[in-house]
């Protein structure tokens, strides 16, 4: 058995986010492994039901595994006393794409008033927001000339695996579940705000 404390963690964001009634974009999932440092880091994508693809609003997951943690989280399988708990670094992007215009911050920033809830004891803090515009490579006509527009709110933290996880690991979807529920109402927030979205068709081909 691969006894790797990530495997743990997918499943438990899975679960919970499933719970929240989120659909995972399954084609922008990814796990990759630094070759030479052995650091491990997830990549997953979750909407709205209904939301079509690509989704306007969705929610982007990144979870990286440090080898120092799975090195502590064996020591301390063994009975050894490690000085430091094993962690996850979490980050979590709000996006909402296919805007046929820049929107003001402050629109984005009133939606997103309500500060995500702890992931147990720890907490993700906003680090800014990101706008970026996009345009055909060889536009043909005047449509094709205007940028496709998207906006991006980010939180990062950590999730520390106290004794009480690392001696209960099928617990860890219940310290998810108020974060995704978070994520599930903040997305239906950000999807109903009066934005200048493109077309089904035009998103498309965005």
């Amino acid at each position: 058995m691969l006894d790797h404390v990530i495997i743990d963690l997918i499943g438990a964001i899975r679960s919970a986010f499933e719970e929240a009634l989120l659909e995972r974009q399954a084609i922008e999932e990814r796990f990759q492994v630094d070759v030479f440092l052995g650091d491990l880091s997830w990549e997953t994508s979750y909407s709205l039901p209904g939301e079509g693809s690509p989704p306007r609003v969705r929610a982007d997951i990144t979870l990286d595994w440090p080898t120092w943690s799975q090195s502590t989280y064996r020591s301390w399988s063994i009975g050894e006393s490690p000085e430091e708990v094993p962690e996850a670094v979490i980050e979590i992007s709000l996006r909402i794409q296919s805007l046929k215009e820049l929107v003001s911050p402050e629109i984005i920033f009133k939606a997103l008033s309500l500060a995500p809830p702890p992931i147990g004891v720890d907490v993700l803090d906003r680090t800014g927001l990101t706008i970026e515009q996009s345009f055909s490579q060889e536009p043909t006509e005047v449509e094709d000339q205007l940028p496709r527009t998207a906006v991006e709110v980010t939180y990062e933290g950590s999730f520390h695996l106290t004794e009480e996880i690392l001696s209960d690991l099928d617990s860890m979807d219940k310290k998810f579940a108020p974060l995704a529920r978070w994520i599930a109402s903040t997305l239906v927030r950000l999807g109903d705000l009066k934005l200048p979205f493109t077309s089904e068709e035009e998103s498309e081909l965005d």
